[in-house]
């Protein structure tokens, strides 16, 4: 099983949000608990709490990315690839589906709705993926 279908699949359980099933899908290469990823996670559901912000599942493969690219240090270096991955994840998941906010998705105040949470776990784990 790929780590986006495992996100998939925990978001289907309905038992983690977008931003928890894709942390928690790639908890096992982190480092860090599966327990410890979905606690850290949990606020980012849903943009933020609120829809205003950054698409949930975006921000959980951001947190991997910083997870798997950060020393944990001052560097520059690091800081800035982990930066130059975190742009080219929110970029390729805007490409697909037209944004990255989420009630922008959701279609909130248009009516259109551009990809639902359950797509929008699928894409960013499937790019987040590739990047690593």
């Amino acid at each position: 099983m790929t780590h986006a279908e495992k996100a998939v699949e925990l978001y289907d359980s309905r038992k983690y949000n977008c931003a928890q099933a894709v942390a928690v899908a790639f908890a096992d290469i982190t480092g860090l608990s599966e327990s410890d990823m979905r606690k850290i996670s949990e606020a980012f559901g849903s943009g933020g709490g609120n829809m205003d912000g950054t698409c949930g599942a975006v921000a959980g493969a951001q947190m991997i990315i910083g997870l798997l690219n950060s020393s944990g240090d001052e560097n520059n270096d690091t800081r800035a690839n982990t930066r130059k991955k975190s742009k080219e994840l929110l970029e390729a998941f805007k490409e697909k589906n037209g944004s990255v906010i989420c009630k922008e998705l959701k279609g909130v105040g248009t009516g259109k709705v551009l990809r639902e949470c359950r797509g929008c776990v699928a894409d960013a784990a499937q790019i987040l993926e590739g990047l690593i």
